[in-house]
């Protein structure tokens, strides 16, 4: 287990927005956090990252509390990629390199620039080091802020919706990455998602939200008729094609 959250609750000042959330996440875990707009689902990855402290409750990683650890160590542990991402003139290589702020003291070192160029070459990356990423496509700017994730080595990788506003082959490209990074390095991913098909497909394990409260937790089983609607409101069915689960709105 490398992360423990327990008993975590938040308000934006007298609304409660998260009650009683307990999970725990292991290495290389790729964890699914579902739910409908405004169930809590980007608040509780906030709170993980302590971008939000909790009104109460635990959140441990390695058995730290996060509490008793500065930004920095944070920084080391945690990468965060939000849902909103845009490029400007900073090219690609210099743009992931910034990823390394937490490691370096004095000056880029030449492990700093080694780690950029192994991790540019891991995202298919490297034809565009030298492009500004304000010209990039939707697909390769969410490479980028992934690839900046990566370098920071980090142990947990906190993404708020990563397929937002790609197309279908890229939602499919950028959710096959995080699932073979997270496998090979052993990182364990958190991510916000709202297409249950991509969910299925990618992800290891599923937290259902519902007024800011854990619904149903666990494998791939809780995608079901009966939660899907308790969740989302919606009538559905989980089929299965070719061994790959698919959710059929009824």
């Amino acid at each position: 287990m490398i992360l423990s959250v327990d008993d975590v609750e938040f308000s934006y000042q007298s609304k409660s927005v998260l009650k009683n959330v307990k999970f725990k996440v292991n290495k290389g875990e790729v964890v699914s956090i579902l739910g409908v707009n405004g169930a809590g689902k980007s608040t509780l990855l906030k709170c993980v990252n302590r971008m939000l402290k909790p009104k109460k409750g635990a959140i441990l990683i390695d058995n730290f509390n996060l509490n008793t650890l500065n930004s920095e160590e944070i920084a080391r542990k945690m990468a965060y990629v939000s849902q909103s991402v845009n490029g400007n003139y900073i090219n690609v290589f210099d743009a992931v390199l910034l990823g390394r702020k937490p490691h370096i003291k004095w000056e880029v070192s030449k492990k700093d620039l080694e780690i950029t160029g192994n991790v540019l070459r891991l995202m298919n990356l490297e034809e565009h080091a030298l492009r500004y990423t304000k010209e990039l496509s939707g697909g390769e700017l969410q490479k980028v802020v992934i690839a900046r994730a990566l370098v920071q080595e980090p142990q947990i990788l906190l993404l708020d919706e990563p397929t937002n506003n790609l197309d279908l082959k890229n939602q499919m490209a950028v959710m096959k990455i995080i699932r073979d990074i997270s496998k090979s390095q052993n990182i364990s991913s958190i991510v916000v998602m709202h297409d249950l098909n991509l969910t299925l497909r990618f992800s290891d394990k599923f937290i259902m939200l519902k007024d800011g409260m854990i619904y149903s937790k666990g494998n791939s089983d809780v995608i079901n008729s009966k939660n899907i609607l308790a969740v989302y409101d919606v009538n559905a069915y989980v089929d299965n094609y070719n061994g790959i689960p698919i959710v059929v709105l009824a």
